[in-house]
């Protein structure tokens, strides 16, 4: 299999608490994207690592679920997920413990039950899922078909 490279770079200037970066991907999808601690920890102005993991996992999983129910024969409308990365803040440390995804889509000739396990398989074989896993207490998903 063929290796498929994407970047981005950070500056960042300043300490912790009264500092800020910029964010920039390969692509300039992303560019010069604030972000700081009061993005991060309050709700500030700007992005933040948590709001771009959940941007990273709900366009992969939107993509496997796609790929999943495509393989299936399946003719999908439309797929709108929904994705909250919860970090938790215990004892002085912070951690990225739980993903919660919600999707819904329109698929013509898929049951409710055929799509819900679909999407469990998206969740559990997105490249995203498998990298954030192993770190992870859970990631939980809601899917229905509308």
């Amino acid at each position: 299999m063929k290796e498929i490279k994407r970047g981005a770079y950070v500056h960042w200037a300043g300490g912790l608490r009264d500092g800020r970066g910029q964010t920039t991907t390969d692509s300039k999808a992303l560019d010069g994207v604030m972000y700081s601690a009061p993005s991060r920890f309050e709700n500030g102005t700007g992005t933040n690592p948590e709001e771009l993991i959940a941007a990273a996992q709900a366009s992969c999983f939107s993509m496997m679920l796609a790929k999943i129910v495509g393989d299936q024969k399946k003719s999908i409308d439309e797929i709108n997920t929904n994705a909250t990365v919860v970090l938790r803040q215990e004892n002085g440390s912070a951690k990225i413990s739980e993903v919660h995804l919600r999707t819904e889509a329109k698929v013509t000739g898929m049951s409710q039950e055929e799509f819900r396990k679909a999407a469990e398989q998206a969740k559990e074989t997105c490249p995203v899922s498998t990298l954030l896993k192993p770190g992870l207490e859970k990631i939980t998903l809601e899917a229905n078909l509308v």
